[in-house]
């Protein structure tokens, strides 16, 4: 399996952002189990809880899906980190979607969402227990906004 390379947010400075941002804001782990299994990179690129993020842009794109966000959102790599993050949304649940990272932004992290989502084939799911957290680099500077869920359900 090739495991996506370059770009914006990609590889092992990613992957340790967004599995540290998400331990130092909720105390939990991201990647449970043995670290001994892989490199970071590809423990969470292979993961079956959904892992996705975006950037700081205005219209944030979104700018990591490990496997199991690709294949949810039936999205191939090059697609999904060229697309505006609110369009992982139905343009009526984008209102919610703005109310919800708005939260994230002002506290940090939100770990009971729940929302109705769309695949780009128009298949839509319901997201249920998403966690929704701050990214920041080594310094503490902001870096986008990732999330993670295991359990959903088409609707």
């Amino acid at each position: 399996m090739i495991l996506p390379n370059g770009g914006v947010g990609v590889g092992p400075d990613h992957a340790e952002r967004l599995i540290h941002s998400y331990r130092r804001l909720t105390g939990n782990e991201l990647l449970p189990g043995p670290e001994s299994s892989g490199s970071l990179t590809e423990r969470l690129f292979l993961s079956p809880i959904v892992v996705l993020s975006h950037g700081t842009e205005d219209d944030p794109v979104l700018n990591y899906g490990n496997q199991a966000a690709l294949n949810l959102w039936e999205m191939d790599w090059e697609t999904f980190t060229r697309t505006p993050s609110r369009y992982t949304a139905e343009e009526m649940e984008r209102t919610q979607r703005v109310q919800l990272l708005k939260k994230v932004q002002e506290q940090g992290y939100a770990d009971d969402y729940t929302g109705i989502r769309i695949s780009r084939s128009g298949r839509r799911f319901y997201i249920k227990k998403a966690t929704v957290w701050n990214i920041t680099d080594e310094d503490g500077r902001y870096a986008g906004q990732a999330a993670c869920f295991s359990e959903f359900e088409y609707c």
